[in-house]
């Protein structure tokens, strides 16, 4: 997790606090949460399949704050699982992935919006398997510059201001610095 986000997450919590709690009263599960941000981004996606990137972002903004809530429930009220964070990793893949191909496939005309689509998905995938790997092989390897929510944000930023290209250039880059990162953290801790 950056330094950014890990600052913002306790006044993030703190800041949906009483949604949290008015979840945990009305009987959701963090699983469900997990599901409905899902639901969110595919819906997202086919706006942005469509052209309506404005529409688009802002269900990808209400399937990202699901992801952050799912996480604040299960840690509020000692709702975590093992099966809880395999589904959540499993759902932000999708919510790598959707949108961007999405993006892409609307853009398909223009050929370097449609590599810097495929590139990114790759990039992003790749940050996340080479910490997942890391830790499979019981390295520890949390560090990088651009994760998911880094992703996350210039990616609806992005969409808002018509500016695809743009974000699919930082965010690709920023992966790929990211992978970098890890591999070299693998490679000094496996020595």
């Amino acid at each position: 997790m950056s330094q950014i986000i890990k600052q913002l997450k306790p006044v993030f919590e703190e800041a949906v606090s009483p949604v949290v709690n008015l979840l945990y009263r009305l009987g959701i599960t963090p699983n469900q949460i997990t599901v409905a941000g899902v639901v969110f981004v595919g819906i997202g996606s086919y706006f942005l399949l469509n052209g309506d990137f404005v529409l688009g972002a802002l269900f990808l903004i209400g399937g990202n704050l699901c992801d952050a809530i799912d996480g604040a429930l299960a840690r509020r009220f000692n709702r975590s699982s093992v099966f809880g964070a395999f589904l959540d990793s499993l759902v932000d893949r999708i919510s790598d992935f959707l949108p961007v191909v999405a993006v892409g496939f609307y853009l398909r005309e223009d050929s370097v919006a449609l590599a810097l689509s495929f590139y990114t998905v790759v990039s992003s995938f790749l940050v996340s398997y080479a910490r997942a790997r890391a830790e499979g092989l019981g390295i520890d390897c949390k560090v990088g510059i651009m994760e998911r929510a880094e992703r996350s944000v210039i990616l609806i930023l992005t969409l808002l201001l018509d500016a695809v290209h743009i974000g699919f250039s930082i965010i690709s880059a920023g992966a790929t610095i990211t992978v970098a990162q890890r591999v070299y953290c693998v490679y000094k801790k496996a020595r």
